[in-house]
């Protein structure tokens, strides 16, 4: 473990619970690591694992997908997709030999920003100990 590692962290994020949620732990001044990058999607089942793949391979060393509970989505079904797509991405990575602990997806509401900084929290801790991603790096990326 490298003392002055920060890691990289990619946050997909619906935008009707999941970014809610970073909001209100943002306007609640939670603390949560600055690493963490947000990204916006409609929904979370509109995040491809092509994305996830390129996140880690422009550097990022860990991926977190947030979206709504199963049964709260506001597209009514896609995180049921997510589920689905984020298991077949597991093996995937698995496969790729990246470590599973490296991507993550979590079930945020918007009502609930305490949960969105712990979750990040843990999560970039999670990342810390990894250490920083080789396996996908792109060396073209790097600055």
């Amino acid at each position: 473990m490298q003392v002055d590692f920060k890691p990289l962290v990619v946050a997909f994020c619906c935008n009707w619970c999941s970014y809610a949620g970073a909001d209100l732990a943002g306007t609640s001044r939670l603390q949560y690591p600055a690493e963490v990058k947000i990204i916006k999607v409609p929904c979370s089942c509109r995040v491809n694992p092509l994305f996830v793949l390129r996140a880690f391979q422009k550097g990022a060393d860990g991926v977190i997908i947030c979206g709504c509970h199963p049964g709260d989505c506001h597209y009514s079904t896609g995180n049921y997709y997510t589920r689905r797509r984020i298991t077949l991405l597991y093996s995937m990575l698995d496969f790729l030999g990246i470590e599973k602990g490296r991507t993550h997806l979590e079930w945020v509401s918007a009502a609930e920003g305490v949960k969105f900084a712990t979750v990040m929290n843990k999560f970039v801790g999670q990342i810390h100990e990894l250490g920083e991603n080789k396996r996908l790096e792109d060396w073209r990326c790097k600055n």
